[in-house]
């Protein structure tokens, strides 16, 4: 009997800890941000986009999927490091989860490239956050 009770109070423990991880999610996500869809690069056609938020920082973009409980960002972008290449309307299954109106930009950071879908407006407040960003030689006199 008591082992029973065992497991069931394991579960509920860890049902609890599913409730909470999801609670703290959901506020993480409602405290603002800019919706948009991104992807990792190279993907296949038309896979691996994932919905979310992305907040500007002063030094990086962090990108919030909707899907997950992890605590902090699924992506970190450094505003430094970032470099814009093409531009893009979506293509044949693409358009299952966006728009015509959506604008998809190549992204590159180091290393991780990634492709971001935004629409009009939030395609203006990208653009802006990166070609505002503080010149390298400007940052090399700052103190850390």
């Amino acid at each position: 009997m008591t082992t029973g009770v065992t497991v069931l109070f394991v579960l509920v423990v860890l049902l609890a800890a599913l409730v909470a991880a999801f609670v703290y999610r959901l506020g993480v996500l409602r405290r603002g941000g800019t919706a948009a869809i991104v992807r990792a690069t190279p993907a296949a056609a038309g896979q691996g986009w994932r919905h979310g938020v992305i907040r500007y920082g002063e030094e990086d973009l962090v990108f919030y999927k909707l899907s997950s409980l992890r605590p902090g960002p699924d992506s970190r972008i450094s505003r430094q490091g970032i470099e814009v290449g093409d531009r893009r309307g979506p293509r044949d299954t693409e358009f299952d989860i966006m728009t015509d109106e959506i604008v998809i930009l190549s992204v590159q950071d180091g290393d991780h490239g990634y492709e971001v879908a935004l629409d009009s407006g939030a395609l203006t407040a990208f653009l802006s956050w990166v070609e505002s960003r503080p010149s390298g030689r400007s940052m090399r006199g700052r103190p850390a």
